[in-house]
């Protein structure tokens, strides 16, 4: 009913999905580059992370365009099935026919043919699971083995798993690890940045034939304060929004449009709404200021100030006479602890830490990848544990999650010993490693400077040159002497799979794009560190 008064063709929020209306930004573009790289590797498993309406199935749906015409495609959207279930729907997806009420065996087999038959006509075969958070590890140990099958050079079968954060943690157990090692690529798929939502708003009332601004500043950071930077949430809220303009006759649509919108859709109380500073803010109020305290169990606090020893967060303060006295987990420190996780909910402010600790400022306009890249270093995201991240030793953004499971964002700055000290917003904390594990959701990015020059993959076809880089960088990282080499020998070939399989890659004694940027981490001597002694490789 509105449209005529916007100048509008189409309802340009519509919840339903339009690919006219398709908007990628730079966090989906890197998603897809990361989902079409794991599928290039020959691997078995991609994943794909995010909260609910981030924005997933639009790039599944992206990366499926760009599949080669020699692709066979199974979609199972509901996937809470036993392993008998998934296989006959794997069957059912791919057209293959089975005798009724097959056993687990005959369904295996019958996939097992088809794959080898695919193969040798030159086709690919690829599965594509939604809501796999939903999967059973029996069920996921089913795909695990059924990936087993496979030539000397790729896997007959690649699975695609898209999901929830829960996703994860669910592949994060012991009897999944196995699995876990398959991941070619990975990609944990962030909400939009305010400047990306308002780009978003723009492109879809573009679409819809409006190309004159609609919704000023002051909405747009609406916007994103009450759809945390979820395209669904945004549709939802702009439509509400585009309702009261037409009612009131007014344009633009301001904040206060926004906020009733909100109040109606998502039942906010907006009267003491809050909006963050921008990041170049927090940013600075980051360095120039912070309170650090210790977080440890109580046990630890008392112990240490009984023997009289100074904690990290003494060691600190003895740097910087900004710095509060460190308190114990009493009421307050909880207190402290719980303000610093809620003003802890924007990446943005993570980020900015991390690039202040590299001597870089985030550019207006720009995602912190975009504003790092322009400054000469590029963004790593990686999956792990605590062990994943000392072995790095580089600062890093990290994802955590709250008692009620909720998202919050910090900045690990430094390391001493079993403690970590952790940037939230602007206060810093040492915490332990109990409950760093605890928080830690396994996603973690860090920044770095790429090398120049540096070849897509090293391997037996590779020149001289490049094959003793290879062996004296894998010498360095075991803290070995160096062979002198002219050949990718079997020994070299030992190394880098043992490599390989220690930090969760492909072990195909290939060092491609993933394993070279791994490598180039650990012998990387520009940057902050999280502990500035002789590295522990």
């Amino acid at each position: 009913m509105y449209k005529a008064f916007f100048g509008l063709s189409d309802n340009p929020f519509s919840i339903a999905p339009n690919p006219h209306y398709l908007f990628l930004s730079d966090r989906h573009r890197e998603a897809l580059a990361h989902l079409t790289y794991g599928l290039g590797e020959t691997g078995g498993f991609v994943l794909l992370t995010g909260e609910v309406g981030t924005g997933k199935t639009t790039v599944s749906r992206c990366l499926l365009n760009q599949l080669p015409e020699n692709t066979d495609t199974a979609f199972i959207l509901n996937p809470s099935l036993t392993e008998l279930e998934l296989l006959a729907t794997l069957c059912d997806e791919l057209g293959i026919v089975y005798e009724k009420d097959p056993s687990l065996k005959q369904l295996t087999d019958l996939l097992s043919q088809f794959l080898l038959s695919n193969h040798e006509k030159g086709r690919n075969t690829v599965l594509i699971i939604d809501e796999a958070q939903h999967l059973r590890a029996e069920v996921l140990e089913q795909l695990r083995l059924l990936t087993n099958l496979e030539t000397d050079t790729k896997k007959l079968l690649q699975v695609i798993l898209i999901g929830q954060p829960e996703l994860q943690q669910l592949l994060r157990r012991q009897e999944l690890r196995q699995l876990a090692q398959r991941i070619t690529a990975r990609y944990h798929l962030l909400p939009l940045t305010p400047e990306e939502v308002s780009l978003y708003v723009q492109h879809r009332l573009q679409v819809a034939g409006r190309h004159e601004p609609l919704f000023n500043s002051g909405s747009i950071k609406a916007l994103h304060k009450f759809s945390g930077g979820i395209p669904r949430l945004i549709n939802l809220l702009c439509e509400r929004a585009l309702m009261a303009s037409y009612a009131q006759s007014k344009v633009p649509i301001d904040r206060k449009m926004v906020n009733s919108a909100a109040s109606e859709v998502l039942g906010e109380d907006v009267k003491q709404a809050n909006y963050l500073l921008p990041v170049a803010a927090v940013s600075a109020i980051a360095l120039t200021g912070v309170i650090a305290f210790t977080l440890l169990s109580g046990s630890k606090v008392t112990d240490t100030m009984n023997q009289g020893e100074h904690s990290p967060a003494e060691q600190v303060q003895t740097s910087s006479s900004e710095l509060a006295k460190p308190v114990s987990p009493t009421s307050s420190g909880q207190r402290v602890l719980q303000a610093a996780i809620e003003q802890s909910r924007e990446i943005d402010t993570a980020y900015a830490s991390i690039l202040g600790l590299w001597g870089k400022v985030p550019y207006l306009g720009l995602s912190a990848c975009q504003s790092a890249h322009q400054q000469g270093l590029s963004c790593f995201q990686q999956q792990g544990n605590w062990n994943s991240l000392i072995r790095l030793n580089f600062p890093a953004v990290v994802y955590l999650i709250d008692g009620q499971q909720q998202a919050f964002y910090g900045t690990v700055v430094s390391r001493h010993g079993e403690q970590l000290l952790l940037q939230l917003n602007e206060q810093q904390l040492w915490v332990d490693r109990a409950w760093f594990t605890r928080h830690f959701s396994g996603t973690f990015e860090i920044l770095w400077q790429a090398p120049e020059g540096q070849p897509r993959e090293i391997g037996q076809g590779a020149s001289a040159e490049q094959i003793q880089w290879l062996e004296n960088s894998l010498a360095k990282i075991d803290n070995t002497a160096p062979r002198l080499v002219d050949s990718f020998d079997a020994q070299l070939e030992g190394k880098l799979m043992r490599f390989q399989r220690e930090h969760g890659l492909r072990a195909d004694a290939i060092a491609g794009s993933q394993t070279l940027v791994q490598l180039n981490l650990y012998l990387s001597a520009q940057g902050p560190r999280l502990v500035e002694a002789k590295r522990n490789y």
